[in-house]
């Protein structure tokens, strides 16, 4: 089982640099659109919090690609997202949440089917389930955006932003700019965000 926190320093600049080497894509430079009610965050869990999507570097890669995938136009627009061992977030607008969510289930069936397959554990559940949160207002879009960047120092995977590799974070504060990104992390606090859903041992 691939756990970040168990790499070494060295270890994970080598998957950085490796990252970047072969242009695997960090995300897209954001494009900050939309005023209206469509914005929604949208979190999904691998079952019973199990690090199933950590299985390795390589799974990391191909279901934050696969995912990155679904979140285009015209289905959605993707503001920030970031993928950890055993759940997921994103930021999104989009005119028809049932599509993308809909979208989401077939994926979590089909990578479940194959991993099941690669590890010889056929039945067993992977994902639990897609939770949505409608964007409510302009302060709860960027403490939404914050949440999503912090998420793996949040839960120990990193002590930066930038030291993750499966998060739109290195390409948000080379769009924005650090000092920029500063002053909206200071102005839209995270404060308890997050509390009550996000199981600190996620």
């Amino acid at each position: 089982m691939y756990q970040w926190r168990s790499l070494t320093p060295t270890e994970r600049v080598e998957v950085l640099t490796s990252r970047q080497s072969t242009q695997h894509p960090w995300h897209s430079p954001p494009h900050w659109k939309s005023d209206g009610p469509t914005r929604y965050h949208l979190t999904a869990a691998c079952y019973e919090h199990t690090p199933h999507l950590g299985y390795s570097p390589a799974r990391l890669d191909a279901f934050t690609a696969q995912v990155l995938s679904l979140c285009t136009e015209p289905l959605a627009h993707l503001f920030a997202w970031c993928v950890l061992p055993n759940h997921y977030h994103l930021l999104i607008d989009t005119e028809n949440l049932t599509s993308v969510t809909s979208a989401l289930g077939s994926l979590h069936g089909r990578t479940s089917r194959a991993w099941n397959v690669e590890e010889r554990t056929t039945g067993r559940t992977v994902f639990h389930r897609t939770a949505d949160r409608r964007i409510r207002s302009e302060a709860h879009f960027w403490a939404t955006l914050n949440y999503v960047h912090h998420n793996p120092v949040h839960h120990g995977y990193a002590k930066r932003w930038t030291d993750w590799p499966w998060s739109s974070a290195r390409d948000y504060l080379h769009s924005v700019g650090h000092p920029e990104a500063a002053r909206l992390w200071h102005r839209h606090p995270l404060l308890d965000y997050g509390a009550g859903w996000d199981d600190p041992q996620i």
